[in-house]
């Protein structure tokens, strides 16, 4: 199906993956039914450029030459079917490929090659590496495939409890201040960090917000960007539950922190399991 003498290129996505030399589709480490050449052509052109519109009449030159006499729709639409088949995808909820009705068809799922870091697309529209922050954060490939809808209601949610978290914070802050100066540490300090990272925190979940909401595609690869500056930003305000300790109890106020402790990862874990968030289904 290759040329000959080329790199070796394997691309794994999901639980799946695929040896462009070979032709071979793995799930989970197991061979799947051979795909025909056609669907194979089109996979391997959406895994080279992930993210990316590929248009039909770009499949239409990959895939048949001009002098060849074929009933390029259904020659298509026939391979693209076999190819959502052999990867459990569908075109009413694609986890993998999504079409663009008359323009062509994207890869949507994170794609990495083998012994490489994982792809995305750049700022100039060309791939780029995208290495992850620590190997002991969650893979795609580890978690569960997950509905669009449930993960955009639970990221939402998210987004609303912290929002709501800095707005009550900010607005009953002469009561903030009281807590503060009985709990016997310096004050100041401690509202000062209360403003600034409040201030930043709002626009910062108003931003993920929106981003739900319009079903922007490119959510997860910023999300991941922002993850490290939104961390210690979360872990801080993980602490939020000590400031009431002497109304609900030391020991709800741990429950409570250990629990918002782990919310950064779990948001990050969602739209892992999505995919990407903003991905529409055509």
């Amino acid at each position: 199906m290759l040329e000959p003498g080329r790199e070796r290129r394997n691309f794994r996505f999901g639980v799946f993956e695929f040896d462009a030399e070979s032709g071979e589709l793995c799930r989970e480490g197991k061979a799947q039914p051979q795909l025909r050449d056609q669907a194979l052509q089109i996979l391997l052109m959406l895994l080279e450029r992930p993210r990316e519109v590929v248009t039909r009449e770009e499949l239409r030159n990959g895939l048949w030459p001009a002098d060849t006499f074929v009933d390029f729709d259904h020659g298509l639409n026939t391979a693209i079917n076999q190819l959502r088949s052999a990867l459990g995808d569908s075109a009413a909820n694609p986890r993998f490929i999504q079409t663009l009705p008359r323009r062509g068809y994207r890869f949507i799922a994170p794609v990495e090659r083998s012994g490489a870091s994982p792809l995305a697309m750049g700022t100039s529209g060309q791939l780029a590496s995208q290495p992850d922050h620590s190997s002991v954060l969650s893979d795609a490939r580890d978690l569960p495939a997950v509905s669009k809808k449930l993960v955009r209601t639970l990221f939402s949610l998210i987004q609303l409890m912290y929002l709501i978290f800095y707005t009550v914070s900010l607005m009953r802050f002469s009561q903030v201040e009281e807590i503060v100066a009985q709990s016997g540490y310096p004050a100041f300090p401690i509202l000062i960090v209360l403003i600034i990272t409040g201030a930043i925190g709002i626009p910062v979940r108003l931003y993920l917000l929106a981003a739900v909401s319009f079903n922007y595609l490119g959510l997860n690869a910023k999300f991941k960007k922002l993850f490290p500056f939104l961390l210690p930003l979360d872990e801080l305000w993980a602490l939020a539950p000590f400031l009431i300790v002497h109304q609900i109890g030391f020991g709800l106020s741990l429950a409570a922190t250990a629990a918002l402790l782990f919310l950064p990862f779990s948001q990050r874990s969602l739209l892992l399991m999505g995919f990407s968030v903003g991905q529409a289904s055509d």
